[in-house]
């Protein structure tokens, strides 16, 4: 592997965490965010000279702390900073690596979702900062523009550094309170692994593995709160599927397309055990609603199968509990299954188009999906058209093409 590939894989599969790492020992996210931004620079120039390092995240790390102590020099902060600086520079270098700083990770993510600060707030300053996902993938999990994710992270910086909010690991009483924030974290960190924003990958894989980690980690942690349990359970039931997700080109491969057989029993036996034991406190959340609804699906030998009329029914209660234009989108999906595709389209011209959903392509391609099935090819084409416009993942767009382009030719 030569200099570029490393660098590009290390930012890849190693950038949120050597990011919380750093932003854990300074307690300063702008400061972190630059000395990192430093030790790529300084990557660029050396790896391809010198060779790519045998623990490249270690490297950046130890770099970035060093790039750190020069700008708090520069800054006439020595004094203030120096003795915490000199603890971090004991710090081992391996312990950059995967195997220890998943946990921390987890801790941060508590950590910056701190009360002080809007939900929403707390959520995208994680995802970007901590998780390690770029704006424009936060914008889309929030589905929303870049400039106000831009905008929310920034008064979020701000709010934290005048009001001097301390970067502490909150004790085991305030966990509660800062749960509904991670928990949206680490769901929205699981969709954009199941589904990339952009490339030409439709799946990252290590997001889905990252964010299933941590999940395990948070329910060993909190294993009698049934949300925790439910965001696990919903994880493991539709990450189960993802073999069967694409084709060996990494084409798209539709849910009632997918071959069951490729399908991981043993995640979708853990998966349902979980929710099972949760259904039993009598809660009823988000997550444990579309765990249930994941499962569903998990015990459909084949899609013809698929009870389509109780998953329109758990989208309905969904919609009650925590309604969105997402849960809205997607029970007129369901009620186009269970009750036909002209009952579908009827729903889905109620979903909000003009708002969170407005550039999106989901609302199109669904639209598309729908009047192929009462045979208006034409005005299917038209969907696709839209929807291949809007997409922005490579593999989606080629999946839309496909399917515009089957009824074309």
């Amino acid at each position: 592997m030569n200099a570029d590939e490393a660098l590009s894989t290390v930012f890849r599969s190693e950038h949120g965490r050597v990011l919380a790492r750093l932003i854990s020992l300074l307690g300063d996210i702008d400061l972190a965010e630059e000395a990192l931004g430093d030790a790529y620079a300084i990557a660029v120039s050396s790896w391809p000279r010198d060779g790519v390092p045998q623990y490249p995240a270690a490297w950046l790390l130890t770099t970035a702390r060093r790039r750190a102590i020069d700008r708090i020099r520069r800054a006439r902060t020595q004094a203030a900073k120096l003795p915490e600086l000199a603890a971090m520079m004991k710090v081992p270098p391996e312990q950059a690596n995967a195997g220890t700083i998943p946990d921390d990770r987890l801790q941060l993510f508590f950590t910056c979702c701190h009360p002080a600060l809007t939900r929403a707030s707390q959520v995208a300053l994680t995802l970007r900062c901590l998780a390690g996902l770029s704006a424009a993938e936060v914008a889309r999990l929030f589905l929303t523009s870049e400039s106000t994710i831009a905008q929310r992270i920034a008064r979020a910086k701000a709010k934290i550094r005048d009001a001097r909010i301390p970067y502490r690991v909150p004790s085991r009483h305030e966990l509660p309170d800062r749960l509904p924030a991670v928990l949206s974290v680490l769901y929205l960190l699981f969709t954009e692994g199941y589904v990339a924003t952009t490339g030409s990958e439709l799946i990252r894989d290590e997001l889905c593995d990252e964010a299933v980690h941590l999940a395990r980690v948070l329910h060993a942690l909190m294993p009698d709160e049934p949300e925790v349990t439910g965001l696990l359970a919903l994880m493991l039931l539709t990450d189960a599927r993802r073999a069967a997700r694409r084709q060996p080109d990494g084409r798209l491969v539709l849910l009632s397309d997918q071959d069951r057989s490729r399908y991981d029993q043993q995640m979708i036996t853990e998966g349902l055990q979980l929710l099972a034991y949760a259904m039993r406190t009598g809660a009823t959340g988000p997550y444990l609603i579309q765990a249930a609804i994941a499962a569903v699906h998990s015990n459909a030998p084949t899609a013809t199968d698929t009870d389509w009329a109780q998953i329109a029914d758990l989208y309905r209660l969904l919609l009650d509990i925590a309604p969105s234009p997402m849960a809205a989108l997607n029970h007129a999906i369901a009620v186009g299954e269970a009750d036909g595709p002209l009952a579908g389209l009827t729903l889905l011209d109620t979903v909000d188009t003009g708002g969170v959903l407005a550039s999106s392509h989901l609302v199109p391609a669904a639209r598309a999906e729908l009047l192929r099935r009462l045979g208006r090819d034409a005005d299917a084409v038209l969907s696709y058209t839209e929807a291949i416009a809007r997409a922005t993942n490579a593999a989606e767009r080629k999946h839309l093409i496909h399917r515009r382009n089957d009824l074309i030719n």
